[in-house]
């Protein structure tokens, strides 16, 4: 019975992973999503909402994210200081402009529960506004997770055999001008 207590399978089950993810060109909800589901340790066959059994989550370039719309003009975050007429309201672009990771931090700590364990969740959270990352972070991360939205390439990212191979529409009759 006490050789179940120091079994190598029973701590690899409950070690913690590191997970990488790019935010680039991505919308932070939907990274939002993806990383409260690590953080919360949902994807693990042990998980039980009592127990602390998430992995870390690192995500880079959340300078580069992306929404939707008039979303940078038109969403607001808003918060109090606690003392009277201390009510703020910042848009998405005024707040990512002044701190480029908190509207990654504050989408994922909007996603997961709001009980006790939301902080030492949010401890084992690392953003980075670009793709420079510590070593000591680095060789401690595991896995890196699928982009949530497919990033489209520009134009000039396709090679000029690409683009012959497109096939083509409507070809321009010989005498046409533009």
């Amino acid at each position: 019975f006490s050789s179940f207590f120091f079994c190598p399978k029973q701590w690899a089950t409950f070690g913690r992973v590191w997970y990488l993810l790019d935010g680039k060109m991505q919308p932070p909800g939907k990274l939002a999503a993806m990383a409260s589901v690590k953080l919360q340790g949902l994807h693990k066959p042990v998980y039980h909402q009592l127990s602390d059994c998430g992995d870390h989550v690192v995500i880079m370039n959340t300078r580069h994210i992306a929404f939707s719309g008039n979303k940078w003009e038109q969403k607001v975050y808003s918060s109090h200081t606690g003392y009277p007429g201390g009510f703020r309201q910042v848009t998405a672009a005024q707040l990512h402009q002044k701190d480029p990771v908190a509207i990654v931090k504050l989408a994922i700590y909007g996603m997961l529960p709001k009980n006790l364990h939301r902080r030492t969740m949010m401890q084992r959270l690392h953003l980075f506004p670009d793709e420079d990352i510590p070593e000591d972070i680095l060789k401690n991360l595991v896995e890196e997770l699928p982009q949530p939205r497919k990033v489209p390439r520009r134009l000039d990212e396709y090679t000029q055999e690409e683009i012959d191979a497109f096939p083509r529409l409507w070809s321009p009759f010989p005498d046409f001008v533009t």
